[in-house]
């Protein structure tokens, strides 16, 4: 039992760098694919494009980050005090996926794409 509990939290921290990773490399990437855009003259939509590419690197990475706790708490605590925390996290987690991409999109998830709403809407 303590060796399984031992491999469990060894995975649980390889998700977490993995999703610190992602966050790092994608940050770094669509920093540097922005300067590129800027450096070569093509500013038409290179904020955009950064912001979205970064956006999307933090989603994938809080994606990785909640799996991790969940990991954690399912698998090595599994007390009531810890799924308080895991629920709290993943609250947090969620409201800052939400706003990333509202920020990104420009509308809530769940309405339709911009260009097929009507302008009523």
């Amino acid at each position: 039992m303590e060796g399984s509990l031992a491999l469990v939290h060894l995975v649980t921290r390889g998700v977490e760098w993995a999703g610190i990773a992602v966050i790092l490399a994608g940050g770094l990437l669509s920093f540097a694919g922005f300067a590129r855009s800027v450096l070569t003259g093509a500013r038409e939509g290179a904020y955009r494009t950064l912001r979205s590419s970064l956006g999307r690197s933090i989603l994938l990475g809080l994606e990785l980050l909640v799996a991790a706790d969940i990991i954690n708490t399912v698998a090595v605590e599994p007390t009531l005090r810890s799924l308080a925390v895991l629920a709290g996290i993943v609250a947090i987690r969620t409201f800052l996926s939400w706003s990333l991409e509202v920020e990104m999109e420009g509308r809530w998830p769940w309405q339709g794409p911009l260009a097929s709403r009507g302008p009523d809407r």
